[in-house]
């Protein structure tokens, strides 16, 4: 496997084969470091070890500004937009946000308001969260799920939450913790092939 960066894109080639699928990981976080960026893009790692991908991470410090003021998205500037095309085109999408007032943050949340409403049908989502402490690991159920499910995509089963406990700093400490990432990349990627096979326009419910 290779991994080249560049402009925030990572590219994963497994025995030399061109990247087929697209992988968007957005991080909810409103601070860098963070411990939730580090998350999503140890998961989105994690899918890069197992399969040939295109890695995307789209972190809200960087488009928070532009974004926050907007209130329809042909007034949104094109950085942004380009971000929402990326997360609509992806095939994979994996997403995660600290917790914050018992839910994800608000400016994760405008973001997905911009999202077509249909244009995640069938697609899967990891679904990650970061908090003080394991009491607000239900955050993946009780928020998280259901905001997808608005969205008619195929939520996995598997997420991952990482509470302070598990780092140091902003650095993954926690074995356990690892083992489900990896985990939660295995079990995703069958689903991921799955859904690249069917085209969204079967799997719509209006």
């Amino acid at each position: 496997m290779s991994l080249l960066a560049t402009w925030g894109v990572v590219v994963s080639s497994v025995n030399g084969m061109t990247a087929p699928y697209r992988v968007v990981a957005v991080s909810g976080s409103l601070h860098e470091p963070s411990k939730t960026t580090a998350l999503v893009r140890a998961i989105a790692a994690a899918v890069a070890e197992r399969a040939a991908v295109e890695i995307e991470v789209i972190e809200l410090t960087d488009i928070g500004p532009s974004l926050a003021g907007t209130l329809r998205r042909d007034h949104l500037p094109a950085n942004v937009e380009e971000k929402l095309l990326a997360i609509e085109a992806a095939d994979l999408l994996i997403v995660g946000s600290p917790v914050y007032r018992a839910s994800f943050t608000g400016l994760f949340k405008h973001l997905f308001d911009f999202v077509g409403q249909y244009e995640l049908v069938g697609k899967p989502v990891l679904l990650a969260a970061t908090g003080g402490g394991e009491r607000h690991a239900l955050i993946i159920e009780h928020q998280l799920r259901p905001l997808f499910a608005f969205f008619q995509a195929l939520t996995l089963p598997l997420g991952v939450y990482a509470s302070d406990t598990d780092f140091d700093g902003y650095v993954i400490a926690s074995d356990v913790l690892h083992s489900r990432i990896a985990l939660a990349a295995e079990r995703a990627l069958p689903l991921v092939g799955y859904a690249a096979s069917r085209p969204a326009e079967q799997l719509l419910v209006s």
